[in-house]
């Protein structure tokens, strides 16, 4: 079973995602993380972010272990990450990856559930459920904001919240793999619910569609 779950940046899917997963024992995989280890690797090397040879290579050249590494939660790569996914060619050598991850989901589990902004549409449309987690930008600068500032950034919320909007449209109006809901997706917006709210509204809709 494939369980898709696509918004903007700070909506609460990864949340969502982790808790789908763990509660019906699925795999799990943040396809953002692809792009923003491919992002951090092009800030470390000094890549241009316009460069599409370059970013290419880089993404070609990714390893599991580069999901991990220390740093892939800041701004600036997650500014970058948004840049370097609007490059067809890294789309395409990343895309590979999640289609694998959702075809056999690692250790043999039953199902896999995919975070990130075209899963649904573009990643794996054959998904059985799809969600669309989205609220409005002041709600989800003001989570990112708290996170910045707990991980020890100097943030400014104004800032944040300019550069989530900027985000937001280079996201939505990008030529390849546009963020938008799946025509069969869910649409959930989290702006006045808590986690263990959005929770149960997903849950009782994998368990009906579950054989």
């Amino acid at each position: 079973m494939i369980i898709a779950i696509d918004g903007p940046a700070a909506a609460g899917k990864g949340t969502l995602a982790r808790n789908i997963a763990a509660a019906f024992d699925f795999a799990y995989l943040d396809t953002g993380s692809l792009y923003r280890a491919t992002a951090k690797k092009v800030l470390d090397k000094a890549i241009d972010p316009d460069d599409a040879q370059a970013c290419t290579v880089v993404a070609l050249t990714l390893h599991p272990e580069d999901l991990t590494v220390e740093g892939l939660r800041t701004e600036i790569v997650g500014q970058v990450a948004s840049k370097v996914s609007v490059i067809p060619d890294v789309r395409a050598a990343l895309l590979r990856f999640q289609r694998d991850f959702a075809a056999e989901p690692p250790g043999g589990k039953a199902g896999a559930v995919l975070d990130g902004r075209d899963v649904g549409t573009v990643v794996c449309p054959e998904a059985e459920v799809k969600f669309f987690i989205t609220a409005s930008s002041e709600v989800r600068a003001e989570r990112r904001f708290k996170e910045l500032r707990e991980a020890g950034e100097n943030v400014i919320y104004a800032r944040v919240l300019a550069e989530m909007r900027e985000r937001d449209e280079r996201d939505s109006t990008r030529a390849v793999a546009p963020l938008k809901p799946a025509d069969d997706a869910t649409v959930i917006d989290t702006s006045g619910l808590d986690a263990d709210q959005v929770f149960e509204q997903a849950r009782s809709i994998v368990a009906a569609k579950r054989p």
